[in-house]
């Protein structure tokens, strides 16, 4: 007799169990019952033949076989979402639900009035944002659109160059008024510097710019963007700010200026999704907008 192919329901409540870690728990999150989810459970293993969990006082406890499929089952989730999201979109019609993945700064402080554009325009297109500053995959149907501070590299993917996002080395007032701003690079050991804590893609292609930058030399280190323009915004030392963000902070003052990092800025999708009305839409909006952002860097 043939096994029967285990349902994607399984598959959603083995995903959720090993982000919850307990039944009752997974339960709350999927909006199920407790008895429910582990018939989910004992159907799924039943059909594998194998075993995905050691129940304990403590929870749930995922075995080695558990942890092995998660990321197909992560790859389901991400199709089956994207199914959703283009059955929602008729053709020709901008309407549906549109998943925009970007990096945390850019999602707090650049795209809020963009999107509110967007939905002006288009009210019924569903915006889905990802805030994250891992390179989403979009092959894999994890977003519908990204905003990428690194030229992209995979086939298959529609892609438009906005532009050059320019960076440079700002403090507040009241930092400057107990430390002097440098008068060059080589004064900056003597500051207190926020910066990266782990170099990313984007860290280490900035790096290649500014090599008398080094992580050692911070007095804050943090992955989070929003945190280090929060602390230069708080006069905590000299950090590192898009010249488009600096612009609406009228009391930063920028420090050397010939300390400049460039970002070149893409905006991506996948080719199958040119022809969806939504993401259309949504992308040349996007487009317009940060073209708009990186032209007010320099005006006056």
């Amino acid at each position: 007799m043939d096994q029967t192919e285990p349902e994607w329901q399984l598959y959603r409540t083995l995903l959720a169990a090993l982000q919850e870690g307990s039944l009752s728990a997974t339960a709350r999150l999927l909006g199920l019952s407790q008895p429910t989810v582990g018939r989910h459970i004992d159907a799924l293993e039943a059909a594998l033949g194998m075993s995905l969990f050691t129940r304990s006082p403590s929870g749930l406890l995922p075995t080695e076989t558990a942890l092995a499929i998660r990321p197909y089952a992560e790859r389901m989730q991400a199709t089956a979402e994207a199914l959703r999201r283009a059955a929602t979109a008729n053709k020709g019609v901008a309407r549906g639900t549109v998943r925009i993945t970007v990096a945390e700064l850019m999602g707090v402080e650049v795209l809020p009035p963009i999107l509110t554009a967007i939905r002006h325009t288009y009210p019924a297109i569903t915006l889905e944002l990802v805030l994250s500053d891992r390179v989403e995959n979009i092959l894999n149907q994890e977003a519908d659109i990204a905003v990428r501070m690194l030229d992209p590299t995979q086939e298959a993917l529609v892609a438009r160059k906005i532009g050059r996002i320019e960076i440079g080395a700002y403090a507040h007032p009241d930092y400057l008024k107990r430390h002097p701003a440098p008068r060059s690079i080589d004064e900056l050991a003597g500051h207190h510097l926020i910066g990266f804590d782990h170099e990313s893609a984007y860290i280490r292609r900035m790096l290649s710019d500014t090599p008398a930058l080094r992580r050692s030399m911070f007095a804050l280190r943090t992955d989070s963007n929003v945190a280090q323009l929060a602390a230069i915004r708080a006069g905590f030392g000299l950090g590192f700010c898009q010249l488009g963000l600096a612009r609406r902070e009228p009391r930063l003052r920028r420090v050397l200026p010939e300390l400049t990092m460039i970002l070149n800025t893409w905006l991506v999708m996948h080719e199958d999704m040119r022809h969806n009305a939504a993401c259309r839409a949504v992308f040349d909006m996007l487009a317009d907008g940060l073209a708009a952002y990186i032209k007010s860097q320099h005006d006056r």
